[in-house]
């Protein structure tokens, strides 16, 4: 599978990919990766340094002659969002990802393929292993922990760097040049109750099934209207509940924060004279799901499977307490930005719920590009499950970036896209949680822009990079890394 994609033009960008995807890099992994990159820097013969946290700074001198330019800070993520689909035998912490080539494209064979921010890393890795681009000074920025908590860039103290440009390889659009994105908090709500056993010979034993969603970045589709695992299973339960008195045993929606999430799974007991009318709900159920998410989602399905027999359940007044909670949490795009068109201002995803043996657990990642605003979708969330005695935390809080427009890397790069593909490169902010505005609280001289090639379906199992987009990417970023202009 790999030999293709190390075939693939620009050869030294994709054989540093292919490297890279043959170590795991889970976020708060990264051990194994660390100690990847320090080999590399080592073998390069590179100056290196390692902080307390893991981020991995390596710097390269200038092209011989231009020694008077800026230097310019390279910054990719090293770790990556580990999904895979229910069916996909696979161990991400043993395993390397299987790419496969499929006509322009690169993706993974039923997991992640950490293009996000896999493609990012290996092309600041072109930069520093070759002989022949033409490069000013360089310093190679490698932080940790981005996709759940942005922990490295948040702990990278000042000092480090004495770059005046950051070039933040982490877009995923080829059209784009990013100044601006949005902050975001991790919100989560944990609570008990007490478990109760039923007469097994008063019911019949079923696994629902949420499956088929299309899942994607929590923050880059967050507008497209995408289904949530979560909170459809979580319509079908309080209907079955109340209409036939279900009883549930076990809920397991979703995974990660910054993944929409895509299944959902709950183990339920069913009296037995109740259930061939269940049956019919789910198919209509299914029907209505199908009906609503069909554009968005035309491989989403209900089912319906029979399980063994379960003791534990928790009691119907409690489960009805959690599912109406979940039904009033907010979910998908809270406000758009009044300032800049087609922007999500702020969000939410209600991205895992799980219920089992006597406990829930819900968590949400919350976004804005307004700190304020940010914290009163919080509260609002926290206000939810308040209502029903649960406990509330916060944490990964990280701020904003804020637009600078006038900066003259933004100048630059619109000019250099303008003159080599004939069209306007769309300058804008993001709904996405980037490193710059974190970074930029120690290092506030630093003018910042962040771009990259076309990847759809980032923390998913669809998640795919185009093969013609790296290729574009890599002569812009290649011309750019040319014309940094001389220092101050």
């Amino acid at each position: 599978m790999s030999t293709a994609v190390r075939n693939l033009e620009p050869k030294i960008l994709w054989n540093h990919f292919t490297d890279l995807n043959e170590v795991p890099r889970a976020s708060k992994k990264e051990e194994r990766i660390i100690q990847f990159m320090v080999a590399f820097a080592e073998r390069l013969g590179l100056h290196h340094i390692v902080d307390e946290l893991g981020n991995v700074i390596i710097k390269k001198p200038a092209t011989p002659g231009l020694e008077n330019r800026e230097t310019v800070v390279l910054q990719s993520h090293l770790d990556m969002v580990h999904q895979k689909n229910a069916d996909t035998l696979f161990d991400f912490d043993t395993e390397g990802i299987k790419m496969l080539v499929e006509q322009d494209w690169v993706r993974a064979d039923g997991t992640t393929l950490g293009a996000d921010n896999g493609i990012g890393v290996a092309t600041i890795m072109a930069v520093l292993s070759s002989s022949e681009i033409v490069h000013p000074p360089i310093e190679a920025l490698f932080t940790i922990d981005e996709e759940t908590g942005m922990t490295g860039a948040l702990g990278l103290k000042g000092g480090l760097l004495d770059g005046a440009i950051m070039l933040n390889l982490d877009t995923e659009d080829d059209r784009e040049l990013t100044i601006g994105c949005a902050g975001g908090i991790d919100i989560t709500a944990t609570g008990e109750y007490q478990q109760t056993e039923l007469d097994a010979s008063k019911y019949e034993f079923y696994k629902l099934s949420i499956t088929g969603l299309n899942g994607g970045h929590s923050g880059m589709d967050i507008h497209k209207g995408l289904g949530n695992a979560n909170k459809l299973m979580n319509r079908v339960l309080l209907d079955l509940i109340e209409r036939f008195k279900v009883e549930i045993s076990e809920i397991d929606g979703g995974g990660l924060r910054n993944a929409i999430p895509r299944e959902s799974f709950a183990t339920l007991a069913i009296l037995s004279h109740n259930v061939d009318q269940v049956r019919e709900s789910i198919i209509k159920w299914n029907n209505i799901i199908k009906d609503e998410y069909g554009t968005t989602d035309e491989d989403c399905s209900l089912d319906l499977e029979t399980v063994g027999s379960t003791k534990s359940f928790i009691s119907t007044e409690i489960a009805q307490q959690i599912l109406r909670a979940i039904y009033a949490c907010p979910n998908g795009i809270y406000r758009m930005s009044p300032d800049i068109d087609d922007l999500v201002q702020t969000s939410n995803n209600l991205a895992r719920v799980l219920l089992k043996n006597g406990k829930y657990e819900i968590l949400c990642l919350t976004r804005s590009s307004v700190d304020t605003e940010k914290m009163d979708l919080a509260q609002a969330i926290k206000s939810c499950f308040e209502l029903i005695g649960a406990q509330i935390s916060y944490g990964g809080s990280y701020p904003g970036w804020t637009p600078k427009p006038s900066a003259a890397i933004v100048s630059l790069m619109t000019t250099v896209y303008q003159e080599m593909f004939d069209s306007m490169p769309e300058v804008n902010a993001c709904h996405a949680g980037l490193e710059c505005g974190i970074l930029g609280t120690n290092y506030p001289e630093m003018e910042m822009i962040s771009f990259g090639p076309n990847i759809r379906g980032a923390h998913s199992p669809d998640e795919k990079v185009q093969i013609s987009s790296v290729q574009k990417f890599w002569k812009y970023f290649l011309t750019v890394l040319e014309r940094i202009p001389e220092k101050k």
